[in-house]
């Protein structure tokens, strides 16, 4: 079981910015894809962005793509999403989730596809 923790959710306002950050610790494997989800209240939770091993392989939500990037860091081990212009419609619980493979065999969106998830940081933007 691979340890997901996510951290940098906060207040900010509609047109701001936020970085998330998804760090593994203790695990031993900095070669896994990595994928961010969010849930808005009274809302199914809802595939935002991932990430293959090398970085060069990404996948995003449509309504985010312009706004939001996807990115890592193997040296620390750390998955960050930069979300900019954002929206009060991107208020939701954040989660980051991890695979067990350098890459997602099967979509990316499905929430199965990801065996390990982090408990979420909740981004709340104001209008």
């Amino acid at each position: 079981q691979i340890h997901v923790v996510e951290s940098g959710g906060g207040l900010v306002q509609a047109g701001g910015s936020l970085r998330l950050s998804c760090a593994t610790p203790g695990s031993t494997n900095v070669r896994s894809a990595m994928g961010w989800f969010r849930q808005a209240p009274g809302k199914e939770r809802e595939f935002v962005a991932a990430i293959d091993w090398s970085g060069e392989k990404t996948d995003y939500l449509n309504s985010v793509k312009d706004r939001f990037t996807i990115f890592r860091d193997n040296d620390e081990n750390t998955v960050h999403l930069q979300m900019n212009s954002l929206k009060a419609e991107d208020t939701a619980v954040y989660y980051c989730a991890a695979g067990d493979y350098g890459y997602w065999y099967g979509s990316p969106n499905l929430e199965g596809t990801w065996a390990h998830w982090g408990q979420g940081t909740q981004v709340t933007v104001s209008s």
